[in-house]
């Protein structure tokens, strides 16, 4: 099991206990590792500093119990912000529509990188509109993935935000 499932493992059920969703678990560094948890709210609403701190809070003794990570890191917590990664494959239907960055570990069709309009997912295959055509990925070959920041998408959050109010 890797360091990240590790901790997925250990903080999935208690995240969603406290009303979030677990977005991604990355570890950078090593001499002193920094282990980032990336968050959002279940109820959609905008994620907060007061989020984030209440998460890290809640699990740092979770963690220390747990002990994913060898020795000492640092934790980081975070909301995935409006360029977010698009990890599990509910987030690749999530957000069709949006413009989105998307690297394979392979290539498809002789590239590794495609930009375009996100479709959504067809069986295994997220579907995505570039400027050559449309573009089936098979998900498991998907390295990363990312929402752009485009002009239409602040626009959408703007809305969104005035409408939480």
């Amino acid at each position: 099991m890797s360091r990240e499932n590790a901790v997925e493992t250990a903080i999935e059920a208690p995240l969603n206990a406290l009303g979030y969703e677990l977005v991604r678990v990355q570890v950078s560094g090593s001499t002193r590792p920094t282990l980032q948890v990336m968050a959002e709210r279940l109820d959609g609403r905008t994620m907060t500093v007061e989020d984030c701190a209440l998460i890290s809070r809640s699990l740092s003794p979770i963690l220390d119990v747990a002990e994913p990570l060898p020795g000492a890191y640092v934790l980081e917590v975070s909301s995935p912000g409006l360029d977010r990664p698009l990890v599990k494959a509910k987030d690749f239907e999530r957000f069709a529509g949006d413009e989105v960055r998307i690297e394979t570990r392979e290539p498809v069709e002789g590239r590794r990188r495609f930009t375009g309009r996100l479709l959504g997912l067809e069986g295994e295959d997220v579907r995505i509109e570039t400027e050559t055509g449309v573009v089936a990925l098979p998900f498991p070959l998907i390295h990363r993935a990312k929402r752009l920041l485009t002009e239409a998408l602040m626009a959408k959050a703007l809305k969104h935000e005035g409408s939480q109010g």
